[in-house]
């Protein structure tokens, strides 16, 4: 079905598409939660339409370096729990451009443009 070669979680590329069993795009990849202790993932995190949604590491069938296939079929895909712990918080360079004076003065004090997932 893939001509894909797999690949480590190590080298999944976040933004990729992530499918169903049925190749049905769930979201794309946001970031791979690692184990650090045993270096092994523990899962991933999608973004979607209805937010972030966490699959578990046995429901990951095939990593590439163009997409995730999880081994979900599309009614499980849409019943994905978010996933849980603190919020994450992220920085993104593409949300400081502008002109505005708001946007001129965050960029010559140097603040960086939070956005809560």
């Amino acid at each position: 079905m893939d001509t894909e070669p797999a690949v480590s979680f190590h080298a999944a590329v976040p933004g990729s598409p992530v499918l169903t069993r049925t190749g049905t795009e769930i979201g794309t990849l946001e970031h791979v939660l690692k184990v650090p202790d045993t270096d092994t993932i523990d899962g991933i995190v999608v973004a979607t339409e209805w937010g972030l949604r966490f699959i578990d590491a046995d429901q990951i069938d095939l990593i590439t370096i163009r997409h995730v296939r999880s081994r979900l079929d599309d009614e499980q895909a849409a019943r994905l729990a978010p996933p849980e712990g603190t919020a994450v918080y992220r920085v993104s360079a593409l949300d400081e451009i502008g002109d505005s004076l708001h946007e001129r003065l965050g960029r010559m004090f140097h603040r960086p443009h939070w956005t809560r997932d």
